[in-house]
């Protein structure tokens, strides 16, 4: 819906009628002429604007996480008690999303990776943040940038699955097993290292605990410097010698 306050802006104008048209008639019905004429504009003036469609787009998958960003930050709890339980929130809230605005959601998918905008790389940057309290925490059972891969593709894969079923075939139970099924792939059932510690000192523990599960990463000779470093952080947190 075009907003009172994208009155006075030509380019928030277009791209609001944009997201209305494609969310209301799929990709097919987001013509710049029918954008246009939705934003009470001529269709030059999109060229102007975006360059051309594909400029468009990207403008509206802007739009789309910027949307989803601001409904992230509001649900964001700066100290969680319970990192498994926030990741699994930070799900749910993404699959919702997908569920409940196929068309935008496909549009944000296809700009990935194409120039990512500042929404897209702070909404990242919580995801990121996720995974940093789950290793900190010693619940990680998989590096870092494995879990946040997982993570992502079993949402996406949620939502696409959920959209290319039959309506009357479709089963909520999917969704919960697959979430269930990440959280199983990425974290333990039990922290290395106890839940209540933090800081530098616990996320050593938690790195030294598994240098054992990956062999043939690090030669002995770096593995045991490694756990040279990681037994003084591990004993003062990384304080300076007095």
């Amino acid at each position: 819906m075009v907003t009172r306050d994208s009155t006075d802006n030509p380019r928030r104008r277009i791209v609001e009628a944009a997201v209305e048209l494609l969310e209301n008639g799929g990709p097919d019905a987001v013509s710049t002429r029918a954008v246009a004429a939705a934003a009470g504009m001529q269709p030059p003036a999109i060229y102007r604007l975006f360059g051309d469609k594909e400029g468009l787009l990207e403008a509206v998958a802007e739009h789309g996480y910027a949307q989803f960003l601001e409904s992230k930050r509001a649900q964001l709890d700066p100290d969680p008690q319970d990192p498994v339980e926030e990741l699994r929130r930070g799900w749910d809230m993404v699959v919702e999303f997908g569920v409940s605005r196929p068309e935008l959601f496909a549009v944000m998918n296809r700009a990935t990776g194409r120039g990512s905008d500042a929404a897209h790389r702070a909404g990242l940057e919580i995801l990121h943040g996720r995974v940093r309290r789950l290793a900190a925490g010693g619940w990680l059972r998989v590096d870092e940038e494995l879990a946040a891969q997982i993570i992502q593709a079993t949402g996406r894969g949620a939502v696409t699955t959920w959209h290319s079923t039959p309506a009357e075939r479709r089963n909520p139970a999917l969704l919960t097993v697959l979430r269930e099924s990440m959280i199983s792939a990425v974290t333990r059932t039990e922290p290395t290292i106890p839940a209540a510690e933090s800081g530098p000192a616990a996320a050593a523990r938690a790195l030294r605990a598994a240098l054992p599960e990956a062999p043939g990463v690090l030669s002995d000779a770096e593995q045991r410097l490694l756990r040279e470093w990681l037994t003084r952080l591990a004993a003062d947190g990384g304080a300076p010698n007095a």
